[in-house]
């Protein structure tokens, strides 16, 4: 892996991303930052560097969830103990951003969530931003940084490529995503279903209306950026076997699954769900229809090109 040895580059983990850290570090073949989280009795959380890191060019990779509002509180407080430190830089690393869910004001008197987090790492002293596959993709200009929003769309589709499925249609589960699972199509070579969705209120229950598009007789594969409950996936694959689907298969970028989520896709007709390491602390243990990909190479790779000045849109099919 070549990185450039004249500009030092330190790796640290939060809490949230220890065990995607460690294999960031391995894949980029650098030793991890030492440093720790004590959480108190009273609820406080206290960080500490555990190594000098003045001058450095630090990257602090922490996922924000489970619990969501302790490790963004984290984060917050490793961007200001870095740059209290000395640092050259910090870059925050956000393999998933929980709160991107709140991109917009769409009813009265409610907070725009993603707004206030990215106010708060601008103002903890961040320099840059990397995430993937955010909810919401506007949510870049959210920020005054810069912000790289990674995709997990070609290790996911290596791997279903290796199942050697037949008669492939890939299914957005709603509107809102179409235009990425478009993206999986052409990737893949075929063609495209769309579930119509509606969801009355935010109970994570959606009812699925009807399915757009040919899928008798073919092998249906969900993707979707992320999946809390399991209901639209669990929905989705119920109403495509009932369209004539063969099989169906899914394929999400950030597994939070939380709750009966793994009893929901237990007792749904999917073969298989395709995950990826960007979350880890589910309070959930996962049955063998669970599979999970990991993307430490396309952060490690993202890491070595923000640190070499390289491009990052080369790294992923146009």
């Amino acid at each position: 892996m070549q990185i450039n040895s004249d500009d030092p580059m330190m790796i640290f983990a939060g809490s949230g991303s220890q065990r995607l850290t460690a294999r960031i570090c391995e894949y980029l073949q650098v030793p991890q930052g030492k440093n720790e989280t004590l959480h108190f009795s009273d609820g406080n959380t206290f960080v500490r560097i555990l190594e000098n890191v003045r001058g450095q060019h630090v990257y602090i990779v922490q996922s924000t969830v489970f619990p969501a509002n302790d490790n963004f509180m984290e984060l917050l407080f490793w961007i200001d103990a870095f740059k209290r430190a000395g640092t050259e830089s910090v870059t925050v690393v956000i393999p998933y951003f929980s709160y991107a869910k709140g991109d917009k004001k769409d009813e009265p008197r409610v907070s725009i969530r993603a707004r206030v987090c990215s106010d708060a790492i601008e103002a903890a002293g961040a320099d840059r931003v990397v995430t993937m596959d955010l909810h919401a993709p506007q949510i870049q200009g959210f920020f005054h940084q810069p912000v790289d929003n990674l995709y997990a769309l070609p290790l996911i589709c290596e791997r279903i490529q290796s199942l050697n499925l037949k008669d492939m249609v890939i299914v957005s589960p709603d509107v809102g995503f179409a235009k990425q699972a478009r993206r999986y199509a052409s990737y893949l070579g075929t063609s495209i279903a769309i579930a119509d969705k509606e969801r009355m209120a935010h109970d994570e229950k959606a009812k699925i209306l009807q399915i757009i598009g040919d899928v008798r007789g073919k092998t249906a594969v969900v993707v979707d950026d992320f999946t809390i409950s399991g209901g639209t996936l669990a929905s989705v694959s119920i109403e495509l076997m009932k369209q004539g689907a063969t099989e169906v298969y899914a394929a999400v970028t950030h597994g939070v699954l939380a709750g009966s989520a793994i009893e929901r896709i237990d007792h749904s007709p999917l073969k298989r769900l395709f995950i990826t390491d960007t979350v880890e602390n589910q309070p959930v243990v996962f049955s063998d229809k669970i599979e999970v990909i990991s993307v430490a190479s396309i952060f490690g790779e993202a890491i070595k090109r923000i640190h070499n000045r390289e491009s990052i849109s080369e790294m992923f099919p146009k």
